[in-house]
């Protein structure tokens, strides 16, 4: 299963550099080299910083190294033949978790408060270990590339759109016209969901890759149905958080309707279905 999951991620990341490399034919190499080299530097700067900002969003604090669990986060390190992360703890009013960091050397792992509450010592170090594999199966790396080449296309599609709006005069080519419509409306909208397949085919690849570790599926499942049972924040009350739900172990924010079709993570009953396999 890792290894058809590491091929799934690997093919949608070509198709996703099709659809920039498609775009690119149509307007030549220079606007999609801009392009690409602005929205490499946006996510070069969050792929190296992104772990401060994030730590400091959720004003994680370290975790003390008197603490059970930093012992045993030492031992399934170990285990994984991993550097010791360095791990926090955040008073988000959530029970949940993530992890951060460009490369395992500076990788963070940061748990809640109300996790550490609300879950068993095992279910905790299924947490934990699922967190362990996204540092292992460098994942922060795989979203930055990912979010570079969506990024790309977004990028060109709202230049396009305002293109169309105040400068296209060419509007009796149809084939032209239609190729600029599929890319203003249709290729943000392809690169965002194949964007988010990643992400969803990441979860089950760090679910898997975590029970391996700990040796044992079932904490981690049982950990992921209480996480998602619990009372999540509010949209409303995000205040852009929005943008980290992807680090996190299950979504922390509540979604209805239309909304929680474009969800970062995997149903839950799928993971846990997937986990009692291991």
């Amino acid at each position: 299963m890792t290894i058809k999951n590491q091929i799934k991620t690997f093919l949608l990341l070509v198709i996703l550099s099709a659809i920039v490399l498609a775009i690119g034919s149509l307007f030549g190499r220079s606007g999609l080299v801009v392009a690409f080299i602005f929205v490499l530097a946006m996510n070069g700067f969050s792929y190296y910083f992104s772990d401060k900002i994030v730590l400091a969003l959720y004003k994680a604090k370290p975790l003390p190294k008197q603490h059970w669990l930093y012992k045993e986060t030492e031992k399934l390190a170990r285990k994984a033949k991993l550097p010791m992360p360095k791990l926090y703890v955040s008073n988000f009013p959530v029970a949940n978790a993530f992890a951060t960091g460009r490369n395992p050397k500076h990788a963070a792992v940061v748990v809640t408060n109300k996790l550490l509450h609300m879950l068993s010592k095992d279910e905790i170090l299924g947490v934990i270990s699922h967190e362990l594999s996204h540092v292992k199966n460098r994942d922060i790396l795989i979203s930055t590339i990912a979010s570079v080449l969506a990024g790309v296309v977004m990028y060109i599609a709202a230049m396009v759109r305002w293109g169309l709006i105040f400068g296209y005069d060419d509007r009796d080519n149809w084939f032209s016209l239609i190729a600029l419509l599929i890319i203003a409306i249709i290729a943000p909208i392809a690169a965002l969901l194949i964007q988010l397949a990643i992400s969803r085919n990441r979860e089950f690849l760090a679910d898997e890759t975590g029970a391996k570790i700990l040796g044992n599926g079932k904490p981690l499942a049982n950990a992921l149905l209480k996480l998602e049972k619990q009372a999540k924040l509010p949209s409303s009350k995000a205040l852009g958080l929005e943008a980290t739900e992807n680090l996190f172990i299950v979504s922390p924010f509540s979604k209805s309707g239309l909304v929680a079709l474009f969800s970062t993570h995997p149903p839950v009953e799928e993971r846990v279905k997937r986990l009692l396999k291991i």
